[in-house]
């Protein structure tokens, strides 16, 4: 029986800012290894029988970040599904277990969010393959996590009798109070929600339909008129807006009478926060977790991470300090879920470090922001080979390109120029304009925008390899 992995990668990660920002969230960044959280999410079934490639399901913004980083690891997917909005995760379910269906019915999915850290790889398999032959007979399986303290931020299931290694689900309960939670950690019996589901495709659709019709329909119609491009599939825009919103948990497993819970014997963290990644961490003989160019003198319990600047922390207990090109944060690990707070003020605030890095990727390389005043915004741009933006114009700024290194291609108006390193040409305003790099190595070029406005909307956009609008 064939096992599609189905890897959900919505999200934005706020309480992981000032890294993790809503245009690179935290599941395509490296907090764990060197691979991106979605990398480790997508090799956790290797060796599995019967694993197939995965479905990937992401917002259409992260698209070719979810694209590029399977590619780096030589595991092409399935398909890429692409929701134009997040609906929960009941509607990401429905449409991979709709795409399923057309192909193999009985398809046992195993839906993972992309951010979640798992190690101890044998018994994660070994449960993996008690879930399956459950999911196989019928049953719809969740991965009960053994709790190892009181808390308040995960929901818990309420374990019944027992069917073989695993448990009938007696109930689930919404994430508890403090009090409550130290009940259910006395009294045994109760596991924490992992969020990791097993189901056979046409067992989760009959159970949607059953308790949840109104999302079955309504994920049907985006999908019935869904275009495919390459490894990109794309539900219908307008029917998918108009999809309720509601999770797995209140959607089908809260109601159904085939929810079985497979104790997971695997070490289990969701990475919601920047105190869980120190938790996580390999700690110094003090306590302190530390990342990149970071000194630590009479410091102890502490989380720290450098993805620049040197970090020098002196006589400080119990933070955590994170250094980027743009934003520093410093806070107690006690209030470290309320970093979403300061990522609230900055969108009421109408700043942009809530959503950009200095550094923000695109399908064609990446630009970084260095310098701006007024009239003028400095770039450095790097194209991967075989590699070029689209054909555009811009009606507000000029642009001019200096090439660092590599070799560029340059379509001004009705020219075509190459040009090597510290060679340059200059862009008027209402020009069409393209850059491309035909070279075997990454060009890197620095532009300098001249004008009154450096919007992204003004760009006019005539031909686009990634079919962008």
């Amino acid at each position: 029986m064939k096992v599609v992995p189905v890897i959900l990668c919505g999200g934005s990660g706020t309480r992981l800012w000032p890294l993790s920002r809503s245009y690179l969230p935290k599941q395509f960044l490296p907090l764990i290894s060197e691979r991106t959280m979605l990398q480790e999410t997508a090799l956790r079934v290797k060796g599995i029988d019967n694993a197939s490639a995965p479905i990937a399901i992401a917002n259409e913004e992260h698209r070719f970040l979810a694209a590029e980083q399977l590619r780096e690891i030589s595991l092409p997917p399935h398909a890429l599904l692409l929701e134009p909005a997040g609906r929960g995760t009941a509607a990401a379910a429905a449409a991979a277990a709709l795409l399923l269906r057309a192909e193999d019915p009985e398809s046992v999915m195993l839906l993972m969010p992309a951010d979640h850290a798992i190690s101890r790889m044998p018994q994660f398999h070994a449960a993996l393959r008690s879930a399956v032959q459950l999911a196989s007979q019928g049953s719809l399986v969740v991965f009960g996590v053994v709790p190892a303290s009181p808390h308040t931020g995960y929901g818990y299931i309420r374990q019944g009798a027992p069917e073989g290694e695993a448990f009938v689900v007696e109930r689930f309960v919404e994430k508890p109070n403090l009090e409550t939670a130290k009940g259910f950690l006395a009294s045994g019996g109760y596991f924490w929600n992992s969020g990791i589901f097993v189901f056979r495709a046409d067992r989760y659709l009959s159970e949607l339909q059953r308790h949840r019709p109104d999302i079955v329909s309504a994920v049907g119609a985006a999908m019935a008129k869904a275009q495919r491009d390459a490894d990109f599939v794309r539900p219908d825009r307008e029917a998918f807006l108009a999809v309720p919103e509601d999770s797995i948990d209140r959607a089908v497993m809260e109601r159904t009478r085939d929810a079985v819970v497979v104790p997971a014997k695997f070490t289990w963290s969701d990475v919601g926060s920047w105190s869980a990644l120190w938790a996580l961490g390999a700690k110094d003989a003090v306590g302190n977790v530390s990342h990149g160019d970071v000194m630590a003198r009479d410091s102890r319990g502490s989380y720290l991470r450098s993805e620049g600047r040197l970090i020098a922390a002196v006589g400080v207990e119990d933070l955590v300090i994170i250094e980027t090109k743009d934003a520093l944060l410093v806070s107690t690990k006690e209030r470290a879920d309320d970093v979403k707070l300061a990522v609230e003020e900055l969108k009421r605030s109408r700043r942009t470090e809530h959503a950009l890095h200095r550094q923000v990727y695109r399908p064609w390389g990446y630009y970084e922001s260095i310098d701006t005043g007024e009239r003028f915004q400095v770039k450095r741009l790097m194209i991967k080979p075989g590699s070029r933006l689209s054909l555009q114009l811009h009606r507000k700024r000029a642009e001019h390109w200096v090439v660092v290194s590599g070799e560029a291609k340059v379509t001004r108006g009705n020219e075509e120029l190459i040009l090597g390193p510290n060679q340059s040409t200059y862009i008027p305003p209402g020009t069409k304009h393209r850059l491309e790099n035909p070279g075997s190595e990454p060009l890197f070029v620095i532009e300098v925008q001249s004008g009154d406005y450096f919007g992204e909307d003004d760009i006019e956009r005539f031909a686009d390899d990634y079919r962008r609008t």
